[in-house]
């Protein structure tokens, strides 16, 4: 029989897959879910807020699950250096720690637990928030996980599986808050040699309280009021936590050719920002194919400049 090795594994995913088999039958993938994947909740100083979330192992699956929950921190990370869809992550360390200190309020009930194939348990957790606790946001993560040894029969061979996820509680603490935002960025481009449409954006939070940015995108013929695109009804939405920056992309795809009005609005804590521009889109193709004819017309004109400045001289001297 075919011997096979294949190990998937995905952090903070709906459905997390793991290994096949090992240097033997491969065996079905084994998988672990959880809903939601995310909570928000208000805490009150002084206050316990009590909270849950399933998790279920898989249908398929032919072997208990023994699982183990950890609370961890959470925070904005950038991920290649630069802008990407995650933002600039300009959080200082010392915000970073004053806003992960609910890690320390949350208890979990029960953290370790088994599931049998195609069962679903939920994971009950409480918060005592401490009378003095600030105002502002609070975030954690509940890591979901499990570690199990595999050993391969005749090889010696011990290969430890490892499958996690991440349930993230977006806490806001009761008191006075500041709600305060800037928009840097609002840039819609001028010509495009491909039909899709990219607008970009960049937002700031300077505020002490998680917020949802609103970005809306619009298009319309160059001399027509008919909306050929419009996000207006549902708008996209960008979570930014406090002390950081968010960096946005939306696209749309436009005809081959033409030129259309574009306008994008940014909203962040009543801050509004709205750009409009006449953009031209030209693949490079065409666009060669019109330099090359005004190139041409241009050669031709003067060409015939000085065939006729030639054709005088000629009669000048007769």
């Amino acid at each position: 029989m075919k011997k096979c090795i294949k190990i998937l594994t995905t952090i903070i995913s709906v459905t997390i897959l793991g290994l096949n088999g090992v240097v033997g039958d491969c065996h079905a993938d084994r998988s672990l879910t959880m809903s939601p994947m995310s909570q928000r909740a208000v805490l009150v100083p002084g206050e316990r807020y009590e909270g849950s979330f399933e998790i279920s192992n898989g249908i398929n699956n032919d072997e208990d699950l023994n699982y183990k929950v950890n609370i961890g921190s959470y925070s904005v990370v950038r991920v290649d250096g630069g802008k990407d869809d995650y933002g600039d992550n300009t959080m200082s360390a010392t915000a970073r720690t004053n806003q992960n200190a609910i890690m320390d309020w949350i208890k979990i009930l029960e953290p370790t637990g088994s599931l049998a194939p195609g069962e679903a348990k939920n994971v009950a957790y409480i918060i005592d928030v401490p009378v003095d606790a600030p105002a502002g946001g609070q975030y954690a993560s509940l890591l979901v996980g499990e570690t199990r040894e595999i050993g391969a029969e005749n090889n010696g061979l011990n290969i430890a599986e490892n499958m996690q996820m991440a349930f993230v509680i977006y806490a806001e603490v009761a008191g006075e808050t500041v709600e305060t935002g800037e928009i840097l960025e609002n840039t819609i481009p001028s010509i495009l040699l491909s039909p899709e449409l990219v607008v970009t954006s960049m937002v700031k939070n300077d505020g002490n309280v998680h917020t949802d940015a609103e970005y809306i995108l619009q298009v319309w013929p160059m001399f027509s009021d008919e909306e050929i695109y419009t996000n207006e009804e549902k708008p996209d939405t960008d979570l930014v936590l406090p002390d950081t920056e968010r960096y946005h992309t939306q696209y749309h795809g436009l005809p081959l050719v033409g030129v259309f009005r574009v306008r994008q609005t940014v909203r962040i804590f009543g801050e509004e920002s709205i750009v409009e521009k006449t953009i031209i889109v030209c693949p490079i193709w065409l666009l060669f194919i019109i330099i090359f004819a005004v190139v041409a017309i241009m050669i031709y004109f003067v060409m015939r400049a000085k065939s006729r400045k030639n054709t005088r001289k000629r009669v000048e001297t007769q």
